[in-house]
């Protein structure tokens, strides 16, 4: 008798060093007690998650793929195969929901490539929890990632996303890395226009999470502290 095709399991983690089980569901610690096949893009904070969720779980036992900025692609096309066996696989985010701005976004498209079943657990999702508290429309947003480095370039991306905002009534998200937070605010003071309505959501779900929305000229004088610390922005220029 064959055995049946493992699973791909999405497996979210917290957003912040805080308690697991403060922000995921039981059904989470269940799933990873159960799961030994992991794809991660960090092993030390991989297995720290584990071993905060599931104190007991044996360390010696997990199996552990990597996905990240020195994988080959080639490897990675492997990493799958145990499923065939009636292995169940984990992917683990870095932080918050898998796939969702993070590269195991692969490993799902693989997945469906070979017929694995997909099965995404719930979790936080900064850009989401985001996108609730703005007070923004949210039947119409998008997702943009980086904005790009080069000043100019992001300039113009800046007004490209303030236009249509405009243009379809449509929300729109970006996030960057954590040391140029204040750079980016900044900029986003001097580019958008006044009466731009701006949302900025840093530190979500932990005891530090400061979330609030102002006008860009209103916002001037309530430079927040994002130095270092995750955020989320949002525009929206109605």
């Amino acid at each position: 008798m064959l055995n049946e095709k493992g699973k791909l399991y999405l497996i979210p983690t917290t957003l912040g060093d805080n308690e697991p089980l403060e922000v995921l569901p039981l059904s989470v610690r269940k799933i990873v007690e159960e799961i030994d096949y992991y794809i991660v893009e960090n092993e030390k904070s991989a297995r720290r998650f584990i071993k905060k969720i599931t104190p007991r779980k044996s360390q010696e036992k997990l199996e552990i793929c990597l996905i990240d900025k020195f994988t080959h692609e080639q490897d990675t096309q492997h990493y799958l195969d145990v499923c065939n066996e009636g292995v169940n696989v984990g992917l683990l985010s870095e932080a918050g929901n898998p796939a969702i701005a993070d590269p195991g976004s692969n490993m799902v498209k693989l997945a469906h490539q070979k017929n694995i079943n997909v099965v995404p657990l719930v979790g936080p999702s900064s850009i989401l929890l985001a996108m609730m508290s703005s007070g923004f429309n949210g039947q119409n947003f998008a997702f943009n990632g980086y904005l790009p480095i080069e000043q100019s370039e992001r300039k113009n991306k800046i007004k490209q996303l303030e236009k249509l905002s405009k243009d379809h009534k449509q929300s729109q998200i970006f996030i960057e890395t954590p040391y140029r937070n204040d750079k980016l605010f900044t900029h986003l003071c001097q580019v958008l226009t006044p009466n731009t309505q701006l949302c900025i959501a840093v530190d979500i779900t932990l005891s530090t999470e400061y979330i609030r929305t102002f006008s860009v000229k209103d916002w001037k004088g309530h430079k927040p502290n994002l130095h270092k610390r995750p955020a989320i922005f949002i525009i929206h220029k109605f």
